[in-house]
């Protein structure tokens, strides 16, 4: 294994199992962040012998908003977490188009969180969306003992530079991509979190198009390459150390 993306979406892609095939051929590990349960169970099966896959069970807090999703499939989600380690894409989104909902997001997440508290499972991970809203994250996360008991990533983190020395000291990791990077602050942070806590990722697709391993993998490769340069140390060391973190935790080593 070379490189490992910790959020990517493979089941919004028009070609994903031919990115899965190709993945496995250049060593490229995956963590697949479903955005809705019935996608998961789509994905578990569509994947289930990709060797560098891994699909996490997971509900975007957008599709809460925008009632694509329901208490039914929060019902759906509990029960699969009590089965799979992996959990994600979840979380909370206060931006302006969807601070409606956050009262229905909180109670949904708090339920995720719950769940996996209540089942815990070796190895468990979950990769967390937070916008405007690392403060009730971690809040439900910490409420629950989540970030003594699992690896909380945190995607694209966005927060203040508050919240992100309270993530840091709540034991949180944090994936980083290269949207992330194009920002300043973004930059900053990458720069400020510990090797220790860092992940790679894309995030893509940017639509639902044909993906590619090559084009994920590259993509990773240039955020593996500005983070070196901003922490001023050597990428290769960096890459290896960040790749066996990542492998560790899938359960591809």
């Amino acid at each position: 294994m070379r490189l490992v993306d910790m959020h990517c979406h493979l089941d919004l892609m028009a070609n994903g199992p031919e990115v899965a095939a190709e993945a496995a051929e250049i060593g490229l590990g995956i963590l697949n962040a479903s955005v809705a349960p019935r996608d998961y169970l789509a994905t578990r099966d569509a994947y289930r012998d990709s060797p560098t896959v891994r699909c996490a069970a997971g509900l975007h807090p957008w599709w809460i908003d925008d009632g694509t999703c329901s208490v039914d499939d929060v019902d759906l989600l509990e029960q699969e977490i009590a089965r799979t380690p992996f959990v994600g894409e979840v979380g909370l989104d206060y931006g302006k188009s969807h601070l409606a909902s956050a009262s229905s997001q909180r109670d949904a997440f708090e339920r995720i969180v719950r769940a996996c508290a209540e089942h815990p499972l070796p190895g468990r991970v979950l990769t967390i969306h937070a916008v405007r809203s690392a403060g009730d994250v971690l809040d439900i996360l910490e409420g629950h003992g989540l970030t003594h008991s699992a690896a909380c990533i945190i995607h694209w983190f966005s927060g203040t530079s508050d919240e992100l020395a309270r993530a840091r000291k709540a034991g949180c990791l944090f994936s980083v991509n290269e949207f992330m990077l194009g920002t300043r602050r973004g930059r900053e942070y990458a720069r400020q979190i510990p090797v220790e806590r860092l992940l790679l990722e894309t995030d893509l697709p940017a639509d639902r198009g044909p993906g590619s391993a090559e084009v994920i993998a590259a993509s990773l490769e240039r955020t593996l390459a500005t983070i070196a340069e901003l922490k001023g140390i050597d990428a290769e060391q960096l890459g290896q150390q960040v790749c066996s973190h990542s492998c560790e935790l899938l359960g591809l080593l």
